[in-house]
């Protein structure tokens, strides 16, 4: 029997379980798992809950504007994939850093 969270990981690379862990597909890059890293610091500093909380939430407001992109416009998103060629990126990342991409505006 395979693990839970391989349902969860079948069209995907990784993804991020806080405080479970990354959960990874064979071997990825260095940036993608820089970006899974990303979403570990942003569901920690939002206590997992809210973290998956304020993910549906915009993902559904941006359903509208973005249509089929949604999913690539919403702020943990576009934090993630902005920095995730940055290897020192989380050594200098503030708290909240993705706030800042919050706004409406086509990517």
């Amino acid at each position: 029997m395979k693990p839970w969270f391989s349902m969860l990981m079948k069209n995907y690379l990784a993804v991020t379980l806080y405080p479970l862990g990354i959960y990874v597909q064979k071997n990825i890059s260095v940036k993608d798992l820089n970006h899974e890293k990303i979403h570990w610091y942003q569901q920690k500093e939002m206590l997992c809950i809210f973290f998956y909380l304020w993910y549906i939430i915009e993902w559904l407001i941006k359903l509208i504007p973005y249509k089929g992109n949604s999913y690539y416009n919403i702020s943990f998103e576009r934090e993630a994939y902005s920095n995730e060629s940055d290897e020192r990126y989380l050594k200098n990342r503030k708290k909240f850093t993705w706030i800042k991409y919050i706004k409406v505006n086509k990517v």
